[in-house]
């Protein structure tokens, strides 16, 4: 059965950008152009509306990922002059990071630099539409995110110096489809959209067809129960605020307060206290709201990730921005031509030797590690079938002194801890009983 819904229609979307932004009859508005189907109609909807022309403009992101990208700039900017409306295009220079999804990395960075480039006030319009909210909804789902992430993508949202608009969410992919066929617009036809090795891609083209066969209405009912679960997350925000204002003391929390509150409410609450930073993980969530709190009265503990740390002291819980190390460092070591290296910032020196009962199984290693200081919260599994632990507590239970923590050389493959310095190697990369290439890490350690 066909998706029923609004029709692409230009004054429909008007409506609907009235209906979203207060500010949306005045202020000046900037279309995320990728010049793909999608964006193609909006621009092309908006620019025929004379009274939203001289406030509209186009701004084309070039991720520089496939070899014809400079010729789709060009596919933009002649639709952009055949529309009458101005056109900017900014290039990124993207470095694939192993361990990372290129779908996040190029998302990030495209956000960022649209974001950067919006002017005060100035709406941002996505073509976001209805089954993009789907996939959405079930990438969160199979992720096992909460409830932010279930709510998928909201129509308004601030961004950098205005808002992020998205006037098309209840707009099905087929309708912006026939709109753009219809009146015979040119679009770019990116190959990396049909490419299903990228997770969005897999759901559309194998099984959101498969779905829309079955539930005809999949996409319109799925982003129904999107808006029920922003409405409930905007209920626990509520509550979270409330609870945060109770147990605020200064800038800190009582932890006094928050041991009344039960458990759930608990985690929803610190969860929006530490909503401003660096949100942590479930696992370290659960360290601050359980773990931190039971700690002995005297006792002063602390949760660390990224750059920032949650401490406890004098019954108060507090949380600070981490500032790298006077003597922090990070470099590359290119394994296939030198098995040495020398540490910047006075860090001693590096070698990877071979050794018959050396840890680390030499053919598992990458050609390239990444060796940098500690910025807190590493962990890794010392022995093959043992548990992950915190680097913290291994240095703590071994003595190390603190003079040597703050130079250990950490050996890295992409955001996986290979070892540390040679004290310690992750299971994954230890060698078995019968390996025969075997390598031990040796640290000169500074003067």
């Amino acid at each position: 059965m066909p998706q029923r819904g609004p029709r692409a229609d230009p004054a429909w979307v008007c409506s609907q950008l009235l209906a979203l932004h207060p500010q949306a009859p005045d202020a000046p508005l900037c279309v995320a152009f990728s010049g793909g189907e999608d964006s193609t109609a909006l621009l092309a909807l908006l620019a025929q509306r004379p009274a939203v022309r001289p406030r509209l403009r186009a701004l084309h992101i070039d991720h520089g990922l496939h070899a014809d990208s400079r010729a789709w700039v060009r596919v933009c900017r002649a639709t952009c002059r055949t529309l009458g409306v101005p056109f900017t295009s900014r290039r990124l220079e993207l470095e694939r990071t192993r361990g990372h999804s290129l779908e996040a990395l190029a998302r990030a960075a495209r956000y960022a630099c649209l974001g950067a480039a919006l002017r005060p006030g100035e709406l941002l319009l996505t073509a976001h539409h209805l089954e993009d909210q789907l996939e959405t909804v079930l990438l969160q789902l199979l992720r096992g995110s909460g409830l932010p992430g279930l709510a998928a993508m909201p129509k308004v949202m601030p961004l950098g110096a205005g808002w992020l608009v998205r006037p098309l969410l209840d707009v099905s992919r087929a309708a912006l489809r026939a709109w753009v066929h219809e009146h015979g617009f040119s679009f770019v036809a990116d190959p990396a959209n049909a490419d299903v090795a990228f997770d969005r891609n897999y759901l559309r083209h194998e099984v959101l067809p498969q779905l829309a066969r079955r539930w005809g209405s999949a996409a319109r009912t799925v982003a129904r129960s999107a808006r029920h679960i922003a409405e409930a997350q905007q209920l626990l925000d509520e509550l979270a605020r409330a609870d945060v204002a109770r147990a605020a003391d200064g800038a800190a929390l009582s932890v006094a307060s928050l041991r009344a509150l039960s458990l759930p409410r608990r985690r929803n609450a610190l969860r929006y206290w530490l909503g401003g930073h660096e949100v942590p993980d479930a696992r370290r969530l659960e360290e601050v709201a359980v773990t931190l709190l039971a700690a002995r009265a005297d006792a002063n503990p602390s949760v660390s990730w990224g750059r920032l740390r949650v401490q406890r002291h004098a019954g108060r819980l507090s949380v600070e921005q981490l500032r790298p190390a006077a003597g922090a460092y990070e470099v590359s070591w290119d394994l296939r031509r030198t098995r040495r290296l020398s540490l910047p910032a006075g860090a001693g020196q590096l070698a990877l030797v071979h050794s018959a009962h050396g840890l680390i199984d030499a053919t598992a290693l990458p050609p390239r590690l990444i060796v940098r200081s500690r910025r807190g919260g590493e962990r890794l599994r010392p022995r093959i079938g043992g548990p992950s632990r915190s680097l913290k507590s291994l240095l703590q239970n071994a003595s190390i002194p603190l003079t040597e923590r703050q130079n250990l050389p950490l050996l890295l493959d992409g955001d996986h801890l290979v070892a540390v310095a040679d004290l310690w190697v992750d299971a994954r990369w230890q060698s078995a009983a019968q390996e025969r290439k075997r390598l031990t890490v040796v640290w000169h350690r500074p003067a």
